[in-house]
């Protein structure tokens, strides 16, 4: 059994925990198909339906769903989505995380590489797990969180009252969704009380540096050819500029690169998005993109808990 191999099977029976009652749709591209059969291969070698939805580049951006995928993703009970990650197809992703939670449950892989799966999903999670959870304890109900780093972020805000979710790999329950690699905590901050000024080193895939501005919640400036790339997609939908998500990265193995899925997953990373807050928070969006922030010092009050990406706790 290869490296890959052994993932896949983690992946399929560990996280997903498919049965062969289940229903499982994958869907790839071209450059991930290496991932796709593997993952395919262990849901068949555990005796589940599976179904694969191939898109060729012929086809990409894709903005909608055809109503044959809507109903493929309507009558899953599990989904895996393993495609090469464009800021394009947001919509169509969060179509597939809305449906596919509706019916069962989701695991998002975008720009999954076998390399990553190798490092990164046949790993024990043990330690990650205590840690993460150890980390939410400190994070939540507080009043004022303050993130900074030395390229010039300065930026405070509110959790109280809202939700965390851990990513730990888990996906087994009907309506969870989540990634692998696995290794982030995240919420919604408080929207009214998120001001100041985020340096991102990458804004979702293989875009950056930039710089965002907040008031209230609310993206009000921006620079950066990657930011502009993607102000220019959103276009004049006012919930795309509205703050979703604070997330902070717990996987030890995972290094900050040019790919956001295994990006924000790194330890000590903090990164924040504009769009979507998933249900945690008040905004609700088609759009969701994730800012990397580097070498993050974190305060929960008078509390550092963090100092220049490396945890205090």
């Amino acid at each position: 059994m290869t490296k890959l191999t052994r993932a896949a099977r983690k992946a399929v029976r560990e996280s997903l925990k498919l049965k062969t009652t289940d229903r499982f749709l994958l869907i790839t591209d071209t450059g991930s198909l290496e991932v796709a059969e593997a993952l395919a291969g262990a849901a068949r070698a555990a005796g589940t339906e599976t179904t694969t939805c191939l898109l060729p580049e012929s086809l990409r951006p894709v903005a909608e769903p055809t109503e044959l995928l809507r109903l493929m993703v309507r009558r899953a009970t599990a989904l895996a989505y393993v495609l090469e990650s464009r800021y394009q197809e947001k919509t169509f992703r969060g179509f597939l995380v809305r449906a596919g939670r509706a019916s069962g449950r989701v695991l998002m892989m975008p720009g999954m590489t076998r390399d990553m799966m190798e490092r990164l999903v046949d790993v024990d999670l043990g330690d990650m797990k205590r840690f993460t959870r150890k980390l939410v304890r400190i994070l939540k109900d507080a009043d004022e969180i303050t993130v900074e780093n030395p390229r010039g972020t300065r930026i405070s805000f509110s959790v109280k009252a809202r939700t965390w979710v851990s990513s730990l790999g888990d996906l087994g329950r009907r309506g969870s969704h989540g990634n692998l690699p696995a290794g982030e905590c995240y919420t919604a901050p408080v929207e009214e009380t998120f001001t100041g000024r985020v340096v991102l080193s990458l804004i979702d895939d293989k875009l950056g540096p930039g710089v965002l501005m907040f008031k209230r919640g609310r993206l009000e400036h921006w620079s950066g050819r990657g930011v502009k790339a993607i102000m220019a997609h959103i276009g004049e939908d006012k919930t795309g500029r509205i703050i979703g998500e604070f997330g902070i990265g717990t996987n030890r193995g995972a290094r900050i690169c040019p790919n956001m899925l295994e990006a924000e997953k790194a330890f000590g990373t903090v990164h924040f998005a504009i769009g979507d807050s998933y249900g945690l928070g008040r905004n609700s969006s088609r759009h969701h993109y994730d800012a990397l922030v580097e070498k993050a010092t974190i305060r929960v009050g008078e509390r550092t808990i963090a100092r220049n990406g490396r945890f205090m706790i």
